[in-house]
């Protein structure tokens, strides 16, 4: 269950993922929590082909039946089990909406000690 994770810049989004050059400077912040803005990769709007673009958005998923974006439970996991049945995901997920969250490292709190000691998970050869 990640709870924030680090965004990679924009260069390095680009050359991972072939993104392209036509993106504007960052607009997010390097560290990011549920419900932040944070980019994402998603399918081009208004192309028949698959060619992507990067894009931001609020980290987590508001259903369709919320009366606001202000939710009082969390959306931004899902178990892959439960997509297709938990009324939060199984319209997005019959749709094919989905999306790549480029990270450069994420968090995950352990509670071993009694105390909230957060863990770095990241890719040894850095890329994101």
């Amino acid at each position: 269950m990640c709870n924030r994770y680090v965004s990679p810049t924009e260069a390095a989004i680009e050359r991972e993922w072939a993104i392209g050059r036509a993106n504007p400077n960052r607009w997010w912040n390097e560290v990011l929590f549920p419900q932040s803005t944070g980019p994402f990769i998603r399918r081009k709007r208004g192309d028949s082909g698959y060619s992507r673009e990067l894009a931001a958005g609020q980290w987590g998923l508001i259903p369709w039946f919320a009366k606001e974006a202000k939710l009082k439970y969390q959306t931004n996991n899902a178990r892959s089990e439960e997509l297709a049945a938990k009324a939060s995901y199984k319209l997005p997920w019959a749709r094919g909406q989905r999306c790549i969250i480029p990270a450069e490292s994420f968090d995950e709190p352990c509670w071993e000690t009694g105390k909230n000691v957060w863990w770095r998970f990241k890719r040894a050869d850095g890329t994101p």
